[in-house]
């Protein structure tokens, strides 16, 4: 039973409070800390982070670069869950996979939210700092490619083309390149549940087989429809974030060359599991 027993100081005004807890000494409060909360967090370091490039500052920009931080972390937090939901697969415990990418639709949702943040900011609000954020792109995020690489979209032309990367940068992407994808991973889940996915018919045959049999196949089919939840989500904020993209700045090329908007919309039609998607037509 969890307790606290031989406590000193038992309520607070951030004074210590120690004792064992389950056996395990502790020692809570300001006065006997080893760990604060800035501490933990390293937020002298991380609020650090935000140095603005304009001269003298714009009002917005701050905006700009919290957002995209924030959103960093969120795909640092998205890839976590993925890679683990992938292995959980591939080891058959089909519960943990669908946990962690349910977590997953959660924080994408929240991704897809903040872009009602940054357009608070307005296009002549964006025109103070833009000129200084060329060549760097959103295009560049290694992150955001590793989540594509990992859910299935691998495209080893990113790595050879775009040449700012680091090494480190460079090994990452080539181990998601090479590693086995959340689609990979849920095709052995198939083969684990007795059914042969050689061939595309024997795929579709599989994929009809559990969702016409869903008593039987239950985890399964939980399991392929988070699987479509993440690729809706990833393809809804694709589409939130193009038009974004038109609203602040119209159809400008994008500050790392791109054509801005006009990329952004030829990846609308991106899908990372179209077997999932054409099986709808079947039921």
């Amino acid at each position: 039973m969890t307790s606290v027993s031989e406590t000193e100081g038992a309520d607070t005004g951030g004074e210590a409070v120690t004792g064992r807890w389950d056996g395990v000494d502790v020692n809570f409060g300001e006065e006997g800390g080893r760990l604060t909360y800035g501490s933990y967090l390293r937020l002298g370091l991380l609020l650090d982070q935000q140095r603005l490039e304009s001269d003298p500052p714009a009002h917005d920009e701050l905006l700009f670069i919290t957002i995209h931080q924030v959103y960093e972390l969120w795909f640092k937090q998205v890839l976590h869950e993925l890679t683990a939901s992938r292995d959980a697969m591939l080891s058959g415990e089909l519960w943990l996979a669908q946990h962690l990418l349910r977590r997953v639709h959660t924080i994408e949702r929240t991704l897809t939210q903040q872009v009602d943040i940054l357009e608070t900011m307005t296009p002549q609000d964006f025109g103070e700092f833009r000129h200084r954020l060329s060549p760097a792109s959103g295009f560049q995020s290694v992150q955001f490619r590793e989540i594509e690489f990992l859910s299935g979209a691998k495209d080893p032309s990113f790595v050879k083309r775009f040449r700012g990367l680091s090494e480190d940068e460079k090994v990452r992407l080539q181990r998601r390149l090479e590693e086995p994808t959340l689609w990979e991973a849920f095709l052995v889940v198939l083969e684990a549940a007795g059914f042969s996915v050689g061939s595309d018919e024997d795929l579709r045959k599989a994929l009809q087989t559990v969702a016409t049999d869903r008593a039987q196949y239950a985890a399964t089919w939980e399991l392929a429809e988070a699987l479509l939840q993440h690729d809706e989500l990833a393809a809804a904020w694709r589409a939130r974030h193009v038009v974004m993209v038109e609203r602040m700045i119209g159809t400008k090329p994008g500050t790392g060359g791109s054509s801005g908007a006009g990329y952004l919309r030829s990846r609308l039609d991106l899908r990372y599991y179209p077997h999932l998607w054409h099986l709808r037509s079947s039921l």
